[in-house]
């Protein structure tokens, strides 16, 4: 951790911020108490993802010393317009650091999500571009990236705690061989490494960089190969 940072964790009044807004998700209540998500999450949110960046790019696969981890920190308020739940704010801390040259959504990254009592800490891409999906598919297939891919997986899951995500289709694509031994990994529309756990205590001092960045490690080989993936296709 960067001795200089201003993040000492975060506070107690993040979590049950988080919890009463849960049960009162309404603008009146979050007018009356926008101080306190000022003070006690976006704040502590700002200077978490600030130092978080710093410490990913130590992990970074990138060839370049300059190359930096990105972030973005998600609106607490909701999108509506489209949603039958009318709820107008969300009711958790979102995260999403990424690298790459590409739209910050069509890079792999990790993703930060705190939603009392839990947090969820991944890597990856939730869901594919069109042209992200026909590089991912070519690259399970391929003799020497699908199993790279599959060792990256292994990796992961023989763990025990981490779950691979991003099956979304029922059939193998057309063009694709249905009997090729590496199928199921066409039926993926994203793909990403995930753990979530019951609130450390860590979260509550400047121990959750740490803590993050260990479980951060445990994923990253879906990171990686990804990563790789993702440059591949921006030069093909």
């Amino acid at each position: 951790m960067n001795e200089t940072s201003n993040f000492n964790g975060f506070p107690g009044e993040c979590v049950r911020f988080l919890f009463e807004l849960h049960h009162n998700n309404n603008r009146e209540w979050f007018n009356e108490h926008k101080s306190d998500y000022d003070t006690f999450v976006k704040v502590p949110t700002q200077e978490f993802a600030g130092e978080m960046a710093k410490i990913l790019e130590e992990l970074s696969p990138a060839e370049d010393p300059a190359q930096q981890v990105n972030f973005s920190i998600f609106r607490i308020y909701r999108d509506i317009r489209f949603s039958k739940d009318k709820t107008p704010y969300k009711t958790h801390i979102g995260v999403w650091f990424w690298e790459g040259k590409g739209p910050k959504m069509e890079n792999s990254g990790y993703y930060f999500h705190l939603e009392p009592p839990n947090l969820m800490l991944g890597t990856g891409i939730h869901t594919f571009s069109k042209t992200l999906l026909k590089a991912y598919r070519d690259s399970v297939v391929d003799p020497e990236y699908g199993p790279e891919l599959e060792k990256a997986i292994e990796k992961i899951t023989q763990q025990g705690q981490h779950s691979i995500g991003g099956k979304h289709f029922k059939r193998v694509p057309r063009g694709y061989d249905p009997d090729d031994e590496r199928s199921g990994l066409l039926l993926f529309n994203g793909l990403y490494a995930g753990v979530e756990i019951e609130i450390p205590t860590e979260l509550y001092s400047d121990k959750i960089l740490d803590y993050c960045i260990e479980k951060y490690r445990d994923m990253i080989p879906v990171h990686y190969w990804l990563y790789d993936m993702t440059g591949r296709a921006a030069t093909s």
